[in-house]
């Protein structure tokens, strides 16, 4: 039986590169974004993640869904596999690294190495639609 993580990605380009975000003590680098809370809707849960990782305040009229990927978990027992809806958004507000995240970074798509499995899928489908 498969074992499902859900959560949500803020994707976020600038000059075909991608927002990311490094967690303090981790090595692998991960779109922005989480897991909801109890009874959050997806939009809640993103402007909240957004404003806690990212300093930044979502648009709640601008956010479009983006797609759903999905992928083994990155240090998880084998079959977790984690199901990402990812966002696009404006926002208001300055990028800045905020609670447990200790750098942001915009990645081109000859990093996507750097990334967890499930953002490998990401990337790979920003650069089919030419994005990345």
């Amino acid at each position: 039986m498969k074992n499902f993580i859900d959560k949500l990605a803020y994707i976020h380009i600038v000059d075909n590169k991608i927002l990311m975000t490094l967690s303090k003590g981790k090595s692998v680098w991960y779109i922005p974004g989480g897991k909801r809370e109890e009874n959050e809707s997806d939009s809640e849960a993103l402007m909240r993640e957004a404003e806690e990782e990212l300093s930044i305040k979502l648009l709640p009229e601008s956010i479009k869904k983006y797609g759903v990927f999905e992928a083994q978990a990155h240090g998880h027992p084998e079959g977790t596999i984690v199901r990402m809806t990812c966002y696009t958004a404006q926002y208001n507000g300055t990028l800045t690294p905020a609670s447990e995240i200790e750098r942001l970074e915009f990645f081109p798509y000859s990093r996507k190495s750097e990334s967890s499995f499930v953002d490998h899928l990401i990337f790979d489908d920003l650069k089919d639609k030419g994005l990345l």
